[in-house]
This record gives structure tokens, C-alpha cells and sequence, in this order.
């Protein structure tokens, strides 16, 4: 009746303990040492009894090891001990000579691998030695099942206590993953921080570049600018038509030389091939030659082409090459001029170049713009920074209340008398 009453309306239960989230370490430090202290007490009678139970059948090993040199034993049992004892001995004493240690786990594994020994050395040479030695053999076995028999008990004490120490492994992870992610999280909001004060430098940089190249857009040398930028335009235009009508004779004459270096190799004229060689690499080179070296070098391959059209071997195509030929002096002077007057317009271009880009407006619009066009490639990137960074502070303060709650309910199930005090407020 007592305990049906009891069943109903539930026995006094101890008060529940709240420990703080902080104290969950100390908790478990705790829990682990008073887990292992009933762990050394439920194993040590186990330990002892399989202790004793191995330095009995050590006793009784080291008993029949001088057997075999009874005078009264039979001469066929004579023999068999012969043959068997010291392998059986020896097996035996290898098995049972290893130390138990006194941890319980590690004197468990020790104690299963002395037992495994006896017993394969009982069934191997033993079973000859149980005609010769019937009480001994028969005490060893039951000394061997005695050792399994504890050995089986201290494996339940073990697994019991290998659960709570997993469950306890478990705790202490999701405890410093919650701790991680709060240092973290912490940590992030200084960063964020700083990256939001470096995007509002970076903008007011920007803004006061943009006020800079205003105020610059309506400075007065702009006129001067202006008149240079048109004059260097005009010059531009000026060298590109040099370009093109030095380009037009060099390409022509290039064409006729290259018959005529084909011709020269056949006929195995090496000084002629040389010759043309040397005009061709003149005229196609991408770099301007020097007007007086290329007009040296015509003057002595055009003779070579020229005599070659004569005899028939190069047979001229179109107008451009005809009129080369049908008057060779007058050709190396007007590409000789051509060249001298290309050289001269790119000269005059490139001063003009370098006097704008040495003009104190234009560098100081240029240097603003270099680092307005620097200032907005870094300002994206911070911006993709705090995007990154809000993304994940916002995706950990979800994942902190969801790990703690998970630890909560790890905790309370190890233990129902304990409950767990969480502040689960974020920085801001």
C-alpha cells in the first residue's frame, strides 16, 4: 500500500541544481571524477578476485612444471609430459607473467589478453596434460572461467562508464563550440567596426576628389589644355598620314625584294642575297630606321631588283612597283624623304606628348583620378567585406541559441536534478 501510495503522488525528490552556463566546465570535471571514483569502486573487487585468480593458477603451473620428474609416473605419462609440459609451461608463464595495471581499462584489456593466452594454452598442449594431471588442469580451468566470469562483470562497470564519458565528450564539444562562436561573434563586431569606418573614410575621400575635380574643371588653364590636347590631335594626324605613305613604298618595295631574294638564293648569290636581306629587315622593321642608313642600303639593293626586272626574272605586278623601278634614284630619294619626315612628325608628336603629360593641371587631374578610380575598387571590396560579415554574424546568432538549447537538453538528460541557466544575449 505504502508504495503504491508513493507511486502516486511521487516520493520526495531531491531539489534541483542550476548551475550557470559558465560553470558547465567545472561541472563536468566533477562529474568525470566522481564517475571514475565509483568506477575504481565497483571494479576492485573484480580486479582483485581476477588478481588472485591468476597467481593461483600460477601457483599451480609452477606445481606440475617439476612433475614430470616423479619417479612413480608411468612411462607413457612420462613421456607425454615430457613432450607437452614445457610448451604448456612456457605458454602459460608468458601469459601470466604480464603485470595487471591498476587503471581499471587498462587492467581490463591486460586482463582479457591474459585470459585468452591460458585458455588457447589449455586447449592447445593442455589437453594432453589432462590425463597426466587431471586435478591441476581441471583446477586451472576453473581458475581461467572465474577470471572470465569477473572479467564479464567489469565490462558492464566499463561500458557504463565509457557512455557517461562519451556523453560527458559530447557536452564539453558543443560547450566550446558555443564558446567559439560567442569569441567570434564578439570578435566580428570590433571588425565590423572598423570596416564601416574605413568605408566612411574612403566615401568622404571619394566626395572630396569629386569637389577636387570640379573646382579643377573650371580652372582657367583649362583653355591652355584644351589648345594643347587639339594641337597634339593635329600632330597625331599629321604623323599618321607620314606613316601610312612611308608604309605604302616600304611594303611595295619589300614585296619586289622578296622575288628578288628568292631568285638570288636559286642562282646561289650569297653577297646579293645579304644585301636584300638587309633592305627587307630596314623595311619591315617595326621600330623607324635611320633615313641615311636606309638610303644607303636601297642604293645598293634596288640595283640588284632593278637589273633582275630588267632580264625578266621579276615580272612587276601593278602600278606601285612600275613606278619604283621606272625610275629607282627618284624612289630613294622620296622614301628616303618620307622616312626623315615620318621620323620628324613622331618627334614633334611625342614633345607634345610629354609637354601635356608634364602639365601641372593635367597631372593633378590625373593623379585625382588614379586614386578616385583605386579609392572605388577598395570601397567595393569592404562593402563585399561587410556584406560577408553581416551575413555571418546574422547566420551565428541564429545557430547560438540552437547549439545552447541542444546543450541544455544533453546536460538535463544526463542528469534530471540539474538545470542549466543560459543568457543567450548577443552583442551588439
Amino acid at each position: 500500500m505504502h508504495e503504491f501510495i508513493r507511486k502516486i503522488f511521487g516520493g520526495k525528490r531531491p531539489a534541483s541544481k542550476t548551475i550557470t552556463f559558465d560553470a558547465i566546465p567545472a561541472w563536468l570535471d566533477e562529474r568525470e571524477k566522481n564517475a571514475r571514483t565509483v568506477l575504481l569502486s565497483d571494479t576492485a573487487e573484480p580486479t582483485r578476485s581476477i588478481s588472485n585468480a591468476a597467481a593461483q593458477i600460477q601457483l599451480i603451473v609452477n606445481s606440475i612444471d617439476g612433475a614430470q620428474q616423479d619417479p612413480e609416473l608411468h612411462p607413457k605419462l612420462k613421456s607425454i609430459a615430457k613432450n607437452s609440459l614445457p610448451l604448456f609451461v612456457k605458454a602459460m608463464n608468458a601469459s601470466l607473467s604480464k603485470e595487471l595495471p591498476e587503471d581499471p581499462e587498462e587492467f581490463y584489456t591486460a586482463a582479457v589478453e591474459c585470459v585468452k593466452g591460458c585458455l588457447n594454452s589449455s586447449r592447445g598442449q593442455g589437453r594432453y596434460l589432462q590425463v597426466v594431471f587431471p586435478e591441476e588442469m581441471k583446477s586451472i580451468k576453473q581458475g581461467i572461467d572465474a577470471m572470465g566470469r569477473e572479467i564479464n562483470i567489469i565490462t558492464g562497470f566499463l561500458a557504463k562508464y565509457q557512455r557517461e564519458m562519451q556523453d560527458m565528450a559530447s557536452v564539453r564539444s558543443r560547450y566550446a563550440a558555443v564558446v567559439d562562436l560567442k569569441a567570434d561573434l564578439n570578435r566580428s563586431t570590433d571588425k565590423d567596426r572598423r570596416i564601416s569606418l574605413r568605408i566612411s573614410e574612403i566615401t568622404s575621400r571619394i566626395e572630396a576628389i569629386g569637389t577636387e575635380e570640379e573646382v579643377l574643371a573650371g580652372d582657367e588653364r583649362q583653355a591652355a589644355v584644351a589648345i594643347k590636347n587639339n594641337e597634339l590631335a593635329t600632330r597625331a594626324q599629321a604623323r599618321d598620314e607620314a606613316a601610312r605613305a612611308y608604309s605604302a613604298l616600304s611594303m611595295t618595295a619589300s614585296h619586289v625584294f622578296r622575288k628578288a631574294e628568292k631568285i638570288a638564293t636559286r642562282q646561289h648569290h650569297s653577297p646579293e642575297i645579304a644585301v636584300i636581306n638587309h633592305a627587307m629587315e630596314l623595311l619591315s622593321s617595326h621600330d623607324i630606321p635611320d633615313d641615311t642608313q636606309l638610303a644607303d642600303i636601297l642604293a645598293a639593293a634596288c640595283p640588284i631588283a632593278e637589273k633582275m626586272v630588267i632580264s625578266g626574272d621579276i615580272v612587276l605586278k601593278n602600278k606601285e612597283e612600275r613606278a619604283i623601278f621606272s625610275n629607282v634614284p627618284q624612289f630613294c630619294t622620296t622614301i628616303r624623304e618620307t622616312c626623315h619626315d615620318l621620323i620628324t612628325r613622331e618627334e614633334v608628336y611625342r614633345n607634345t606628348e610629354r609637354a601635356i603629360a608634364t602639365d601641372p593641371l593635367l597631372m593633378k587631374i590625373g593623379s585625382l583620378g588614379r586614386e578616385k578610380a583605386q579609392l572605388k575598387s577598395q570601397l567595393e571590396k569592404e562593402r563585399s567585406a561587410k556584406g560577408e560579415m553581416e551575413d555571418w554574424r546574422a547566420k551565428t546568432q541564429e545557430s547560438i541559441p540552437v547549439l545552447t538549447e541542444e546543450l541544455r537538453k544533453k546536460i538535463e538528460s544526463m542528469d534530471e536534478d540539474v538545470q542549466i541557466q543560459i543568457n543567450n544575449q548577443m552583442p551588439s
